[in-house]
């Protein structure tokens, strides 16, 4: 028997979480005179590219929430794993709030460390119950590793920031 989408939770979570991420990131980015003035690394990928990257990356990060809900077993299980998305998209935001809207590179290559923790977090616990799920995630890992040395590109070029 088919299940209505209104009574898969798992479901509806991840949609928001991936509309909010997305939403919130492209609301918090600013490419003003500020961002266009920063010397950046000879590699950083062109602006354009970001959004791109990061609108697959977040939709396999809901794939893996997805993933990991079905293969979870119990409700303390979807308690964490819930929990742990939900404090990553918090950490993803602060992150846009240092860099863009308060100017501090330096500040949020700091948070960045707990960015990526939170990632780690995400595959570390999904990885005994949901191997799809921690490979979905994957991606999200390897780039925010990248954008760690691209901040710190940036750090380098353009420090002390006040």
């Amino acid at each position: 028997m088919k299940s209505a989408f209104y009574k898969q939770p798992h479901i509806i979570a991840a949609a928001v979480w991936l509309l909010v991420v997305i939403m919130s990131g492209r609301l918090l980015t600013e490419i003003g005179p500020w961002y266009l003035a920063l010397k950046q690394p000879d590699w950083k990928p062109p602006d354009w590219a970001f959004g791109i990257i990061w609108t697959i990356i977040f939709l396999l990060a809901s794939f893996s929430w997805n993933f990991a809900w079905r293969g979870s077993s119990t409700k303390k299980q979807k308690i964490i794993l819930s929990s742990l998305f939900i404090a990553n998209a918090i950490l993803n935001m602060f992150w846009s709030v240092l860099y863009f809207k308060l100017h501090r590179p330096d500040w949020s290559l700091i948070e960045a460390a707990f960015l990526w923790l939170s990632v780690l977090g995400i595959i570390a616990f999904t990885w005994s119950f949901s191997k799809p799920a921690a490979l979905f995630i994957t991606p999200y890992i390897i780039w925010v590793s990248l954008a760690i040395l691209l901040n710190l590109g940036t750090v380098r070029l353009n420090g002390p920031f006040q």
